[in-house]
């Protein structure tokens, strides 16, 4: 499958399941292309989070550290908590804080065992 068309439906899902828990959320039109914005916003009750949704089968997830730096802005002039989040397959969503990322000579990353050890979860959020 195209890696967009992929990365659109895992979006929506996650999207779902926000919703479901009774949060306002809003996908950022674009923002695959856009490195200044999240994929989505997610508000309620005084809870908000700014996500970068990645859905990889691979040992590793990385942000180039364009993309990096723009969530680390956004996230410093919102003041809203940014997290990468990453679906597994077959193990669902996972998520991590921009500070859990590693940087690298041309990325920032996280393992797949190192976000199974952080092992936040939805639940964990929500």
């Amino acid at each position: 499958m195209h890696r967009y068309k992929k990365g659109a439906r895992n979006e929506r899902e996650l999207i779902h399941l926000f919703e479901e828990k009774g949060y306002n959320v809003v996908r950022s039109a674009g923002s695959g292309v856009n490195a200044v914005s999240p994929d989505i916003l997610v508000f309620r009750r005084g809870k908000q989070y700014a996500i970068e949704c990645k859905a990889w089968d691979s040992d590793r997830v990385a942000i180039d550290h364009e993309k990096y730096n723009a969530l680390l802005s956004w996230e410093e002039n919102t003041g809203i908590t940014t997290l990468l989040a990453w679906k597994m397959p077959y193990e669902g969503w996972y998520f991590a804080y921009l500070s859990e990322l590693e940087k690298n000579e041309k990325s920032y990353s996280i393992t797949k065992k190192r976000m199974i050890e952080i092992n936040r979860r939805f639940d964990e959020l929500v």
